[in-house]
């Protein structure tokens, strides 16, 4: 299984950032030595895995080389331009068309707690109440132990210490590129210590996801929460 990037995939991927710079937030999906940066501390044992905007599926044919079977990947992309071919590409994962900031809201994933979480959405372009929404669902669908691994183009990792102060996390740098377009560097992300969280109910320092989730909404407007984001 390869991680490399086609021409078909690089045109894909340049059409949709040029219709939307801010969601698309990169020229060209994620290369291939990003795409095994992501991925080399998730293990088969790990799965289910959940993806955050898998776009092109670089990170998703990565974890498949890392040996995950594909019916234990769930992929979340609202890119309608992205879906159709992830379906058609990775027939056995799921793939569920949604805003990633939903993943408390949409009650789909109780049954399923993920090993890990997969993240190429472009935060450092988001608000930081969306970010709260999906950096704090996704250790809502995690088991105990589970990390969210996040790369970012910018020198820092893309989630402020005010938010991991206030989900109780930490963010800890395992590496970078700079053979990438642009040059990327991957953060691991996860609790501070052992937290009980359910899928329905995340108990982040009085709700903070609920907070998070509720100040997004108002400040998208609830037209806008179907709006697709960024994928890899």
């Amino acid at each position: 299984m390869t991680t490399k990037t086609t021409c078909a995939e690089f045109v894909l991927f340049f059409r949709s950032w040029v219709s939307d710079p801010m969601r698309v937030a990169a020229i060209a999906p994620s290369g291939e030595r990003l795409a095994r940066l992501m991925t080399q501390e998730i293990e088969a044992l790990d799965g289910p895995i959940l993806e955050l905007g898998p776009g092109t599926g670089v990170f998703t044919r990565a974890l498949l080389a890392r040996g995950l079977p594909e019916k234990d990947l769930t992929l979340i992309e609202f890119g309608e331009e992205f879906t159709g071919q992830l379906r058609g590409r990775f027939p056995e994962a799921r793939v569920v068309q949604m805003d990633a900031a939903q993943l408390v809201q949409c009650g789909l994933f109780a049954d399923a707690p993920f090993g890990a979480v997969v993240s190429g959405l472009p935060l450092l372009s988001m608000s930081p109440e969306k970010i709260i929404a999906i950096v704090g669902g996704a250790f809502a669908t995690m088991r105990p132990g589970g990390a969210l691994y996040q790369f970012t183009y910018g020198p820092r990792c893309p989630v402020s210490r005010s938010i991991l102060d206030r989900l109780g996390l930490k963010a800890v740098r395992i590496g970078g590129t700079v053979r990438n377009i642009p040059p990327a560097g991957v953060y691991r992300i996860s609790r501070r210590k052992p937290l009980e969280i359910s899928i329905d109910r995340c108990r982040y320092h009085g709700r903070e996801v609920d907070a998070g989730l509720a100040a997004y909404a108002a400040e998208t407007g609830a037209a806008d929460m179907g709006r697709p984001e960024a994928g890899a």
